[in-house]
């Protein structure tokens, strides 16, 4: 049994969902320790979840859905998350040197 491929641009488009995204940089942003920019990246893969499992149970079309017939692409989420909100927080503190 092998496991099922996904195309590369499935994957960028999970990396690139808006949701994530958004709440990533904001929450990264305002992170004022580096632990924090954990917390920011599991509350915006959480948001980013949420907010596309609703979108898409609804059928409205999303950029990154969330169904069970679809792949969720957790681990590119988190990746994801994790370099939005660390870049958010690197620039953030560059800017304030």
């Amino acid at each position: 049994m092998r496991p099922p491929s996904v195309p590369v641009s499935v994957w960028l488009l999970g990396a690139f969902d808006p949701v994530l995204v958004l709440v990533a940089v904001w929450l990264g942003w305002k992170a004022d320790q580096l632990g924090k920019v954990f917390i920011a990246a599991l509350a915006a893969l959480a948001a980013s979840v949420l907010v596309s499992w609703i979108v898409s149970s609804i059928g409205i079309p999303w950029i990154a859905p969330v169904r069970a017939d679809l792949p969720t692409l957790f681990p590119v989420r988190i990746a994801a998350a994790l370099i939005w909100a660390g870049g958010a927080y690197a620039v953030r503190r560059v800017l304030r040197r």
